[in-house]
């Protein structure tokens, strides 16, 4: 192989990475995705909530009850498995037939409907242009597993490194202010780092912060393994972007940060003063910069002229409802 043509290649291959992170960008504000046009992943998944919504639930597009918080997708690509209650999920391409195939419980409906994206997505001429700028080798085909491809492309770049904490563990002492310091030292003490570790505060592992109701409906990792010893255990949240992020724990069940913090048995030798203290900390992990990145929110009416010349332009897509 001559240089020029490994080059070509190489060009080509990050043409066609940057096409699949603007198709799955597309596609992740687009309601089409679901069966009746109502929702779309950014109906779960708001960017001013750091990509969660707001709601403790969500219902789907039947009305059926949500049962668990839609997590927060600050690296996301960097979280060892995607769900609160199974470890076997750990791709996002995995993770996204959930909401749209899934019927525990439905969330976008599409399970039996798989063949309507092609028609659907096809019939846009932007759409046609974006399938095949991303995926040449598929000649653009356009069908669920190009969908799931191009969604974890996007997910994968939603990257918040530009809290006030980043800076403060990249060296800069002044990035905090006092009482988030003070906040950062309760924290650690109160042994919550044993669990929300590391540069995205997650062990990504699987604990009871509580004993588990007697009545609970939802067991969590119990569900998977069906052992009693995990019943009421569920995967450990990161805290990025915590603050903008409530309600909180995997029911979305505790409204304020502090109720979360006095919902772990661990927390209960904490005093009131405490727990504000750690609450003025975990205000310190949220990323202004990610939060208004444009490249993460909706794309305005159109084809991405840069990704696709000539492609033709489009009629705005039908509305997405968000939160």
């Amino acid at each position: 192989m001559t240089a020029s043509v490994a080059v070509s290649r190489q060009h080509g291959a990050a043409d066609s990475a940057a096409a699949q992170i603007e198709l799955g960008r597309r596609l992740f504000y687009d309601a089409d995705l679901s069966i009746d046009g109502t929702m779309s992943c950014a109906t779960c998944h708001e960017q001013r909530h750091g990509f969660t919504d707001g709601n403790a639930t969500h219902p789907g597009v039947t009305g059926e009850p949500g049962r668990r918080n839609a997590p927060g997708l600050a690296n996301v690509a960097a979280r060892a498995s995607l769900t609160w209650g199974d470890p076997r999920v750990r791709t996002l391409e995995a993770q996204s037939a959930i909401p749209l195939y899934g019927d525990h419980p439905v969330e976008m409906g599409m399970a039996g409907h798989e063949a309507a994206f092609a028609k659907r997505l096809g019939a846009d001429a932007c759409y046609r242009a974006q399938f095949r700028a991303a995926f040449p080798e598929a000649g653009g085909k356009i069908d669920p597993a190009h969908i799931a491809r191009a969604l974890g492309a996007f997910e994968r770049s939603m990257i918040s490194t530009s809290a006030p904490y980043d800076r403060y563990r990249a060296g800069d002492r002044n990035a905090l202010p006092v009482d988030a310091k003070t906040g950062l030292r309760a924290f650690n003490a109160g042994g919550c780092a044993d669990c929300h570790s590391g540069a995205n505060l997650t062990d990504d592992r699987f604990h009871a912060i509580a004993p588990a109701s007697a009545n609970a409906t939802d067991t969590g990792l119990a569900e998977i393994t069906g052992l009693a010893v995990d019943v009421g255990k569920f995967r450990t949240p990161s805290l990025r972007n915590v603050a903008v992020s409530a309600p909180y724990l995997h029911n979305g069940s505790a409204r304020s940060l502090a109720d979360a913090i006095r919902r772990h048995t661990t927390a209960h030798k904490l005093s009131d003063a405490t727990i504000a203290s750690i609450t003025l900390f975990l205000g310190s992990l949220t990323d202004p910069v990610f939060l208004k990145n444009p490249r993460l929110s909706l794309q305005p009416p159109g084809c991405p002229r840069r990704s696709l010349p000539g492609a033709a332009s489009h009629a705005d897509r039908r509305a997405t409802r968000q939160g």
